[in-house]
């Protein structure tokens, strides 16, 4: 088979604030075949995006390519000028981006998008271009596809973007698609058929691609090969399938082990005391202007009941827009709820957070999903965990100075660290301290809001590692806000499913496997398997998709 695509040794170097130059691609060498779908792996900073965009003759800003080569179809992208890759963009060479919303104009409607690429490279006449863009619309099973063009981007929901976005990539026949982490950012059940539609659209025009991601599921059900990638290097290559059953290198063995956490073993019943450490009756919570009713205009929680135990841990799972994380700023008092009871450690608590005592603060700590916004960028390590410690104990300097040490030596993050901002740190340093700040209250409960969906897979089970020992440690209870099943199974002794602001279903790990809610079984159905066939031997029922997705 002919190669389609060859990088033989390519450096590429970025310039540092200070102005010095640092290698981020070192000595990478690869090839795609005709009509081969190969999947860059990697943590943040690995180099697998950089790499998918000098396959464009691109480069961020600050960085530049400064050795090897780069070729498409016999073009070496290093050596044309700016002028000739241009042509070649949208052509022969197309990108799918991560966010879809951002790739699209609000202002235009969606066919004037799409066929964009045809006009400016001249490819075909406008009406030519409207009947192909139909054509593609059909192929990756978008609902009304004669006229879902006249739509706006908001107009369409999230897994439909993404896969206009990759008709956008299309329109122009090329011979290499790049996916970008395309499905990052989507529900499990949008995933699954925003996959199926790639996969189809892909093989049946035998285009080849580059797909973009961190998740070894996800990349098990598209792509031919796997090349795994750890600053800036290639640390190992091969088919799909030798890479998911006789992975050689530790770094990949690494990733594996790290993709499906140990689930949480069983705790015994003589820990489990009967009083709970939470309850919450029959809560109601939303946005908006209150009603004559009392309640407010756009109900985000509907008459949600549940208990977390001391000692155990609570998993709340649902897709985008279930209410999970409304539930959690209502129990913290930062969204008040509008009905309902929530009693902690026997006392019932003030819906809103000002009604609460100090101490009742203390008792109860949020961690919220992304530590970027959560920790303020112009302050330090030390300045951070200093308020709490100055808020809720009122400790002299001194005490602070060594109780910032301890909270960094439980969140195994190095005491050197506290003089640093969150600029200067990794995400999953960021998201340490962010649990630190939250550990310094010495609370009772943490309510951890998606708190490892912005972190790569190794990060993220070595995070779930820690709270676990934590727990060990100190007796905490948590409240595990995610999308992610496997995250929940390994934490959590009861999960709890949201669908549509309400609870649906209340199981342990052990019964995820057969969950009775039609809405879980299909929820759960839908997380993908480190195994390659498995997309293509999914069955799920029709009646149910229809019933419970906004595909």
């Amino acid at each position: 088979m002919t190669n389609l695509v060859e990088i033989c040794d390519l450096n590429v170097e970025a310039t540092t604030d200070s102005g010095r130059r640092i290698e981020i691609i070192k000595g990478v060498s690869l090839t795609i075949a005709e009509g081969e779908i190969v999947a860059l792996i990697g943590e943040s900073g690995s180099g697998k995006t950089t790499i998918a965009l000098t396959l464009m003759g691109h480069a961020r800003p600050g960085c530049r390519i400064s050795g090897g080569t780069v070729s498409v179809a016999g073009k070496n992208l290093v050596a044309l000028t700016e002028k000739q890759r241009a042509r070649i963009r949208g052509t022969e060479v197309a990108y799918v981006p991560q966010s879809a919303a951002a790739a699209f104009n609000p202002a235009a409607t969606i066919m004037d998008q799409v066929i964009e690429v045809t006009r400016i490279h001249g490819l075909m006449s406008p009406d030519d271009a409207r009947i192909h863009a139909v054509e593609l619309f059909r192929a990756l099973s978008l609902p009304e596809p004669e006229t879902i063009g006249s739509r706006y981007p908001h107009q369409v929901s999230g897994g439909q973007l993404q896969r206009l976005a990759a008709a956008m990539a299309l329109i122009g026949d090329p011979k290499l698609v790049i996916f970008d982490e395309p499905t990052t950012a989507l529900d499990v059940t949008t995933q699954i058929e925003v996959l199926r539609a790639f996969k189809a659209v892909m093989k049946k025009g035998g285009i080849a691609g580059v797909y973009v991601s961190h998740d070894l599921a996800v990349v098990a059900q598209i792509a031919d090969r796997i090349v795994v990638l750890k600053g800036g290097e290639t640390q190992e290559t091969g088919t799909t399938e030798e890479i998911l059953s006789a992975a050689k290198h530790p770094y990949t063995r690494e990733l594996l082990a790290a993709f499906e956490p140990k689930a949480r073993g069983p705790v015994n019943p003589s820990e489990a005391l009967p009083v709970p450490l939470l309850r919450i009756d029959d809560l109601v919570a939303g946005y908006g202007q209150r009603q004559s009713d009392g309640l407010p205009l756009v109900r985000a929680v509907e008459h949600v009941s549940l208990k977390v135990e001391k000692g155990r841990n609570l998993g709340i799972i649902g897709e985008s827009g279930c209410g999970k994380s409304t539930l959690a700023r209502a129990i913290a008092g930062i969204l008040p709820a509008a009905v309902g009871k929530i009693v902690f450690d026997g006392k019932e608590l003030g819906r809103n957070a000002r009604e609460r005592s100090r101490d009742q603060l203390r008792q109860m700590q949020i961690v919220f999903q992304y530590a970027d916004t959560a920790l303020n960028p112009a302050k330090s390590v030390e300045d951070i965990l200093d308020r709490p410690l100055v808020f809720y104990h009122g400790m002299d300097r001194k005490a602070r100075s060594a109780r910032i040490d301890q909270l960094l030596d439980m969140v195994r993050l190095p005491r050197n660290l506290r003089h640093r901002r969150p600029g200067e740190l990794s995400g999953g340093q960021k998201q340490r301290v962010n649990f630190a700040r939250a550990l310094a209250a010495d609370p009772k409960l943490i309510l951890c809001d998606e708190i490892t969906s912005a972190l790569d897979t190794v990060v993220a089970a070595a995070v779930i590692d820690l709270l676990k020992e934590l727990q060990r440690d100190l007796g905490l209870s948590y409240i595990f806000i995610s999308h992610d099943l496997s995250v929940v199974e390994a934490i959590c002794d009861e999960i709890v499913v949201m669908y549509g602001g309400r609870k649906v279903e209340e199981i342990t790990p052990a019964e995820v496997k057969t969950p009775q809610h039609p809405y879980s079984q299909l929820l759960f159905s839908s997380v993908p398997k480190l195994d390659p066939a498995w997309l293509d031997g999914l069955e799920q029922d029709a009646e149910l998709v229809r019933a419970y997705c906004r595909r």
